[in-house]
């Protein structure tokens, strides 16, 4: 995004392990998608491609998604111990490797979790500096960052959508800093993925859920990830 950059852009997070792409930006893109699948994982698959699938069990990759899948922080020193705890815990996982694949980012993480009935598929891209990038939901285009309050909102493609969702949030008095709209075909479900500068009130999310032609709502807050 442009802008000035932060003092998180310059030096990175405080972290543990050697790279803040292998290590930093994986803790980090696990703990985006538990939020948007709303809980912690009963069973996930890992899929590492490019660099992170040559690298992720020497780089301590594969310690780092498993930790931030059970909500370690980065500077967790959990994370060292992260696959003797989800043994322990009985956390089913498991990892797959895709070392050359042309329409991936070099440092690309896919994840598909489950919990109860619900189904998730993320794909998540490290960019270094543990600045992360969650380039796909589910199938659709979403590319937040998740350093702001983001909502995704899956919804039937109905005229005026964009606007309507635009002017419900304006009356919340919070800034729109992004916002993208994809979908799989004309007339498709859409999916729009709106990153702000502050919180909506609960009230607001639920009328946006109780709304007929929105199918699905998940809010993801400001949060130290």
């Amino acid at each position: 995004m442009a802008g000035k950059s932060s003092i998180f852009d310059m030096i990175g997070p405080v972290m543990i392990g050697p790279s803040s792409s292998h290590t930093a930006g994986v803790v980090r893109i696990a703990r985006a998608a538990i939020r948007v699948l709303g809980g912690m994982p009963e069973e996930t698959s890992i899929t590492f491609y490019n660099s992170f699938a040559r690298t992720y069990e020497g780089h301590g990759s594969d310690r780092a998604i498993i930790g931030g899948l059970m909500d370690f922080k980065t500077d967790d020193e959990r994370i060292k111990q992260a696959l003797q705890i989800a043994e322990e815990t009985g956390f089913k996982y498991s990892f797959k490797s895709i070392g050359n694949s042309s329409v991936h980012h070099p440092n690309t993480i896919k994840l598909i979790l489950k919990k109860g009935n619900r189904k998730v598929e993320v794909v998540g891209e490290s960019l270094g500096g543990g600045l992360i990038n969650i380039a796909e939901v589910d199938g659709f285009v979403a590319n937040f960052s998740a350093q702001m309050h983001t909502l995704i909102i899956k919804a039937d493609d109905v005229s005026g959508a964009i606007a309507f969702i635009s002017s419900v949030i304006a009356q919340e008095k919070t800034n729109i800093a992004t916002m993208s709209v994809s979908r799989k075909g004309k007339n498709d479900l859409a999916c729009h993925v709106i990153e702000m500068d502050s919180g909506i009130q609960p009230i607001t999310l639920e009328y946006l859920r109780s709304l007929p032609w929105i199918k699905e709502l998940i809010y993801i807050p400001d949060i130290d990830l």
